[in-house]
């Protein structure tokens, strides 16, 4: 394997990896001391830490220092698209509740509910609401919730039911755009958001279809008995929102472009002016109060519009359970992630110039026999970090970062990369009962992991899918096809 582009250090492969090492452990101490608080920027400094770990070995391999900066300027610069995405992202999410789309979605949702077909409503119903909202810790900590007390109160299973709203909470996360995981593994492996949300639909899609095929089967075995109430949450809904079909316009615009392989920034940009005209539309005195006013003039109009895009904003409601369903952090809420990325991208350019990536990827190609291999090392790595360092995030932008030139040089696009990211780092982490989604999920459902873990059948089975792909050679894209 010859690749002219690699540093030409002599730096070896246990040495390459001190700084890897350095970082899982030091990310572990952070889980233990700060908990679900460690991506508050502890995380982001190991990062830098790692990274600063690195550059004293490339000092010592006589790598400049200035080298060792163009690179990390060099990988930046390469997510700048990203980082972009992410704010628009921050800024769609804002409009999109103070529109009344998000609450639509809930509200309609819900009317779905049935006892005999309990579990694959509640899948599907989790699934609709992450897409929405693009995060699976909001999903499950609102109708999440809701869902597991009107399984209790039918008799279901908790562990299923539980099991359930994971399977559709970390669907929707997976595939949403307003996901910051979704825009993660992109960023990561060097493809754009929308090429990687197309081409995660061939293993997400037959691993949700088979999780709500199973959900169905077990939803037979149950006695469960009584009425599905979600009346109480619906009037809360409609109690502060307009709620019409009309909404429903502008997320159909958005996949419509989405479609037409529009670029990603042109489509969030404008789902988030058509919300803010919907917003003004159908819910102009939420507009009124989010811009602190007292009636719909031009400068209130302005500045709601403005708080909801760019910085935190709430709707007030009379039920609790929805006050984080009704709440969006707009561009400032996608900061923590860009700081992630920034510091991932400092530890990885430092890495790549003193060659030590490159010797990593040599070494990862070797062990792995062929293009399964290849894939199944990943899905490895994910599942390690998910369970030493604990923290989903990690578990995407170490591996992400490690295997990214191995795809390359295996000729595979690099969506392959990150659908791989997602299928094993993302969605196994809810799994593991002492990583931040783990104990985040069990605590807000009141469900223990491993009770639970037998249910959440759409988290192990799309690695399990990826590889199955992997092995039958299904939609595995290379560089030459693009």
């Amino acid at each position: 394997m010859n690749d002219s582009n690699a540093p030409k250090t002599s730096i070896s492969l246990f040495e390459s990896l001190i700084p890897v090492v350095f970082l899982i452990l030091l990310l572990a101490f952070n889980v233990y001391v700060f908990g679900d608080n460690a991506l508050s920027g502890s995380n982001q400094f190991a990062l830098l830490l790692a990274g600063g770990v690195a550059a004293l070995m490339g000092l010592r391999e006589k790598v400049t220092l200035k080298t060792m900066i163009k690179t990390v300027a060099g990988n930046i610069e390469s997510t700048s698209g990203a980082i972009l995405i992410l704010l628009f992202v921050g800024a769609l999410s804002g409009t999109w509740l103070i529109s009344g789309i998000i609450p639509a979605m809930i509200y309609y949702g819900l009317e779905i509910l049935s006892p005999s077909i309990f579990l694959p409503a509640t899948v599907v119903i989790c699934s609709i609401i992450s897409l929405a909202t693009g995060s699976s810790w909001t999903t499950s900590a609102t109708v999440g919730i809701a869902l597991i007390a009107i399984g209790n109160s039918l008799g279901f299973n908790l562990g299923m039911v539980a099991g359930a709203v994971l399977s559709g909470a970390y669907f929707g996360d997976k595939l949403s755009p307003m996901s910051d995981t979704t825009n993660l593994a992109p960023a990561m492996a060097g493809t754009d958001l929308f090429t990687h949300i197309r081409y995660m639909l061939y293993t997400t899609i037959p691993s949700v279809v088979l999780a709500i095929i199973i959900f169905t089967i077990l939803g037979f075995g149950q006695s469960a008995e009584g009425v599905v109430d979600t009346s109480v949450m619906q009037s809360a809904i409609t109690e502060s929102f307009n709620i019409n079909g009309w909404l429903f316009i502008v997320p159909v615009v958005v996949i419509t472009l989405i479609v037409r392989k529009t670029e990603p920034l042109v489509a969030l940009f404008i789902g988030t002016l058509l919300a803010a005209v919907f917003a003004l539309i159908f819910q102009p005195g939420i507009v009124v109060s989010v811009g602190e006013g007292e009636k719909l003039d031009f400068p209130t109009a302005y500045k709601g519009l403005m708080n909801a895009i760019t910085v935190p904003s709430s709707v007030a409601t009379t039920n609790a359970d929805l006050a984080d369903l009704f709440s969006s952090k707009g561009m400032s809420g996608m900061l923590n992630t860009i700081w992630l990325i920034l510091c991932a991208m400092t530890f990885g350019g430092f890495m790549e110039a003193i060659g030590a990536l490159h010797k990593i990827s040599e070494a990862l190609l070797k062990a792995a026999k062929g293009v399964f291999g290849l894939f199944a090392s990943t899905v490895a790595s994910c599942l390690t970090l998910n369970i030493t360092a604990s923290d989903q995030y990690l578990a995407i932008v170490v591996p992400g970062k490690m295997f990214k030139q191995a795809y390359k040089e295996k000729g595979l696009a690099p969506e392959n990369l990150s659908r791989t990211l997602e299928d094993s780092g993302t969605v196994t982490s809810v799994l593991v009962p002492w990583n931040t989604c783990g104990a985040y999920q069990s605590n807000v459902l009141g469900v223990d992991v491993l009770t639970y873990l037998p249910y959440a059948l759409f988290n192990y089975i799309s690695p399990f899918m990826t590889l199955l792909f992997a092995a039958l050679s299904i939609k595995i894209k290379t560089l030459t096809e693009k």
